[in-house]
């Protein structure tokens, strides 16, 4: 079984983040969209909130799971029998990131898959929804209705 993860802190998930994970699940027997639990950054939501928005999110998608994860992609990969990283790339700067990533990945013998965003999504990060958000601004064209529903109950309550 083909296995890939589409990794990240989806803090939200965003209309971005789905395409590239419906079009991975077009090339991939199986698809892990994998949550970052990342002790250094601050979060909206918690994991299990992300970890739910998500699977509600991509339930339409029969080879998508979710999970979570804390530590080196690369042991989560062997950890799971997963062959691939996905990574969606929006600019050159993301490039230049996730090109290094890819780099030390593949010494560990995962390799690493990028995907153009959607020209559609390519200005979208979760960092700007939430930006927006705080300040009330409206975000329905950026994130799926639950995600913008905990969105707008998450910033009433901060």
């Amino acid at each position: 079984m083909k296995r890939a993860v589409c990794p990240g802190s989806f803090d939200p998930i965003t209309y971005g983040h789905l395409d590239i994970i419906e079009r991975a699940s077009a090339h991939f027997d199986q698809v892990v969209v994998a949550v970052l639990e990342n002790r250094t950054k601050a979060s909206l939501f918690t994991v299990a909130e992300r970890i739910e928005m998500i699977r509600e999110t991509t339930s339409k998608f029969s080879n998508v799971i979710v999970d979570s994860w804390s530590g080196l992609l690369v042991d989560y990969c062997k950890t799971n029998s997963v062959q691939a990283i996905v990574k969606g790339l929006r600019a050159v700067t993301d490039f230049d990131y996730e090109l290094q990533m890819a780099q030390v990945n593949l010494q560990s013998g995962i390799e690493t898959m990028f995907m153009a965003t959607a020209p559609a999504h390519s200005f979208l990060s979760s960092s700007l929804v939430k930006e927006l958000a705080h300040y009330g601004g409206d975000v329905s064209s950026m994130v799926p209705i639950n995600v913008n529903t905990a969105l707008k109950a998450q910033v009433a309550r901060k």
